[in-house]
């Protein structure tokens, strides 16, 4: 089991270096049925297969419910932060996302980490940094990442 582990720079130099590498590994979250309702509620996808533990259970080839892909996908916000950290910064921005794949589905109660690797640096006007990221949500105790996602950040000093 890997513990956390957090990269700490205190430029955009110094993480802009650092391309190729890993950037480390967040600690676990979990993923309990009440963080996937209050999902369901703010964006209306009240699907049987996130919502109805009784029938997802019965029915779905799950053997529960499940958390909605993008639920599991928004969790890699406050992951990211466990594992970056850059001192100098005094913004910072998602830029999006190249691609994404949810590859395992999450169960209810079942826990997730962000394990991320610096792919790209490319330096950006008005003292910016734009960095590629190759990131996986890891689902514990499963062979398979919950999700693989290639994620776009801008820094700036």
């Amino acid at each position: 089991m890997t513990t956390t582990t957090t990269t700490r720079v205190a430029t955009l130099a110094e993480l802009a270096a650092l391309e190729g590498q890993s950037l480390g590994t967040s600690s676990w979250i979990e993923v309990p049925q009440q963080r996937i309702d209050t999902f369901a509620d703010a964006t209306d996808d009240r699907q049987w297969i996130h919502v109805d533990p009784e029938r997802a259970k019965a029915e779905s080839p799950f053997g529960g419910p499940i958390a909605h892909g993008y639920l599991t996908l928004s969790l890699i916000i406050p992951m990211w932060d466990e594992v970056l950290q850059v001192d100098s910064v005094t913004m910072a921005v998602n830029y999006g996302l190249n691609k994404v794949r949810f590859t395992n589905p999450v169960p209810a109660g079942g826990r997730v980490r962000l394990q991320a690797t610096l792919k790209k640096a490319e330096e950006l006007p008005k003292n910016g940094l734009q960095v590629t990221v190759d990131a996986l949500i890891e689902l514990e105790g499963a062979e398979r990442p919950a999700v693989v996602v290639e994620a776009v950040y801008r820094f700036f000093e």
